[in-house]
C-alpha cells in the first residue's frame, strides 16, 4: 500500500451514480450511507455480508454480496479503499470502462465541500473524538453532519447528514488521506508510531501529521500536550498556525483537566478553559475519555458555543461500539469489547478496565481478575510492535492472546501470536495463554473465569465475535441459572 495522494473533488451531487466497493467497512459504510441520503443512486459490494450492508439496503443503497463486474451497473463513479486490491474483479473493470475511481476519503472530502470541517486525527481515540464532538454538536442543537468510523451506542449508525454548517470526520492518518479535507479546525489527539509499512519510519509519520495541522484549509489547530509526540508537534507549531488550542491535564494546557475521579461507570473531573471552569461527569470511564472530551469542548468553543453548553452535550455521551462496550453481566462475570490495537491504546482500555474491576471488588466483595483477550491485527503491525504489545499484557492478571487477523495483509512469515505470547512471558505477565483459533476464544475464557472477574476482548479484527459467544456459555453456569 501506498500513501493517498489528494486531488481535486466535485461536489458529490454531480458525481453519481457511485458504486462503493468495500461499501461494508467501518469507514466505507459511514461515507455510502451519506450519498443515499442526498438522494444520489448508490450502490455497494463487500466480500461478506455484514450488519454495516444490510444497514445500507435500508437506506435505499442496491447491495451485493461477493464481487463481480456487474455490480458497477451503471456506475459513473467508483469509490474504493485502501483495503481494497487493484485486482478487485470491480476495480480492474472500472478502471478498464475509464470510470471516475474516488479513494474514500476523496468521496468524503466532496461531501464536505461549502461546510465548516472539524477533522479529527491521532494515533488513538479518533473514533471517540470524532464521536464526541458529533454528539456533543447534536445535543447543542447545531445539527452537524458527521461521518465516525464506528456507530454511536445510542443511534446504531457512525453518519448523518446534517443541515448545519459544521462537518465533523474522522480523519485517517494510516493511509495519509487525512490530507484530503477540507479542513478549518484540526484536532491532534496523540501522535505516536503506527502505519509504518505506509510511512517507512516514525519520523516521517510525525511529519504527515505537522502537514496536516499546517494544510491551506486550516484555521485553527487543537493539539494533546499530555502526549509527547503530539506535544512536541504543538511546540513547533507556535507562530505556524493561525490559532492554537493546548488540551490535556499539563499545567500548561489551554483546556485543563484536573481533579480526576472515577464516577460509576464513567468519570468526573474539572475542565478549565480561560475564565470558564467547572465539573465534567462522563458517562464513559478513564482519563483518555476525559482527554477526547477536552478536544471535542476545545472544537465546539472554536464553533461559538458556550462553557455551559458544551459541557452538559458532552455529558450526554453514551459511547460507541466497540469502545469498552459491555457485552454481558452474567454470573458473576462481566464481559467488555474494545476496539484498541496499538499498545497505548490497549493501556489505556486495560487501565480503565483496571478500574472497573476494582471498583467491582468492592460493590461484589469478591475478589475479581482482569481477563484481557487480545487478538493482534496485521502482520506488519504485530512485527513491528509485539514486544510493546508482550509489555502491555503484563497490566492484565491473565492474558489470552489469539493468532494475528491478517485482514488486508499477505502473512509474514515467523509473524504469528506466539509473537505476543513470548513478549509478554519475557516482560513478566502473570498467566498467558496462546489460543490460535479464535473460536475456540470462548471456551478457553468461560474455562478460567471465576465470578468477579472482568473480561474485555480487545482488536480491530474480527475478536469481536468472543463475546457474544462467550454470553450464552457463561448463562449455562449453575450461578446464572440459580440467580
Amino acid at each position: 500500500m501506498t500513501l493517498v495522494k489528494p486531488i481535486d473533488v466535485e461536489p458529490a451531487a454531480q458525481v453519481g451514480p457511485v458504486h462503493f466497493i468495500a461499501a461494508g467497512g467501518s469507514g466505507m459504510s459511514g461515507v455510502a450511507r451519506l450519498y443515499a441520503q442526498q438522494g444520489i443512486v448508490v450502490s455497494g459490494s463487500d466480500q461478506s455480508d455484514s450488519t454495516a450492508l444490510q444497514s445500507l439496503a435500508q437506506v435505499g443503497v442496491t447491495v451485493s454480496v461477493g464481487h463481480d463486474v456487474a455490480n458497477l451497473g451503471d456506475a459513473a463513479t467508483v469509490v474504493i479503499s485502501s483495503a481494497v486490491r487493484e485486482s478487485n474483479v470491480e476495480l480492474v473493470e472500472a478502471r478498464r470502462r475509464g470510470l471516475r475511481v474516488w479513494h474514500r476519503s476523496a468521496a468524503l472530502a466532496a461531501l464536505m465541500m461549502g461546510k465548516r470541517g472539524i477533522s479529527v486525527a491521532g494515533t488513538h481515540g479518533k473514533t471517540t473524538t470524532t464521536a464526541m464532538t458529533a454528539v456533543m454538536l447534536t445535543e447543542i442543537g447545531a445539527d452537524p453532519s458527521y461521518v465516525i468510523g464506528g456507530p454511536l451506542s445510542s443511534t446504531g449508525v457512525s453518519s448523518a447528514a446534517g443541515t448545519g454548517e459544521a462537518f465533523v470526520v474522522e480523519a485517517d492518518e494510516s493511509d495519509g488521506s487525512f490530507m484530503q479535507y477540507p479542513t478549518e479546525i484540526a484536532v491532534i489527539t496523540n501522535v505516536g508510531a503506527d502505519h509504518l509499512v505506509n510511512w517507512r519510519t516514525p519520523e516521517a509519520y510525525a511529519e504527515g501529521f505537522r502537514a496536516f495541522a499546517t494544510g491551506d484549509s486550516v484555521r485553527s489547530v487543537v493539539i494533546n500536550v499530555d502526549d509527547p509526540g503530539s506535544r512536541r508537534i504543538a511546540t513547533e507549531l507556535v507562530g505556524q498556525v493561525p490559532n492554537l488550542i493546548t488540551y490535556g491535564e499539563s499545567a500548561d494546557a489551554d483546556v485543563r483537566i484536573t481533579d480526576v475521579e472515577p464516577s460509576g461507570n464513567g468519570v468526573t473531573a474539572t475542565l478549565t478553559y480561560g475564565e470558564d471552569s467547572g465539573p465534567i461527569t462522563l458517562q464513559v470511564p478513564g482519563n483518555h475519555n476525559l482527554a477526547d472530551a477536552s478536544a471535542a469542548y476545545a472544537a465546539g468553543r472554536l464553533l461559538g458555543h458556550s462553557h455551559a453548553e458544551c459541557i452538559s452535550s458532552l455529558e450526554r455521551y453514551e459511547g460507541t461500539l466497540r469502545r469498552f462496550q459491555l457485552i454481558t453481566d452474567t454470573a458473576g462475570i462481566r464481559v467488555f469489547d474494545d476496539y484498541a490495537h496499538h499498545p497505548t491504546e490497549i493501556r489505556a482500555a486495560l487501565s480503565a478496565a483496571r478500574r472497573a474491576t476494582e471498583a467491582g471488588n468492592e460493590a461484589t466483595g469478591l475478589p475479581g481478575r482482569l481477563i484481557a483477550c487480545f487478538q493482534p491485527h496485521l502482520y506488519s503491525r504485530t512485527q513491528d510492535f509485539h514486544d510493546e504489545f508482550g509489555e502491555v499484557m503484563t497490566l492484565a492478571d491473565i492474558a489470552v492472546i489469539n493468532d494475528v487477523c491478517g485482514a488486508r495483509e499477505d502473512p509474514i512469515p515467523g509473524v504469528t501470536g506466539q509473537l505476543v505470547v513470548d513478549a509478554a512471558r519475557r516482560h513478566g505477565a502473570r498467566e498467558v495463554e496462546y489460543v490460535v483459533d479464535k473460536y475456540d476464544l470462548p471456551q478457553a475464557l468461560n474455562d478460567i473465569a471465576q465470578p468477579g472477574d472482568l473480561i474485555i476482548t480487545l482488536g480491530c479484527g474480527d475478536v469481536t465475535i468472543v463475546g457474544p459467544l462467550l454470553a450464552p456459555l457463561l448463562a449455562e453456569r449453575p450461578e446464572a441459572v440459580s440467580s
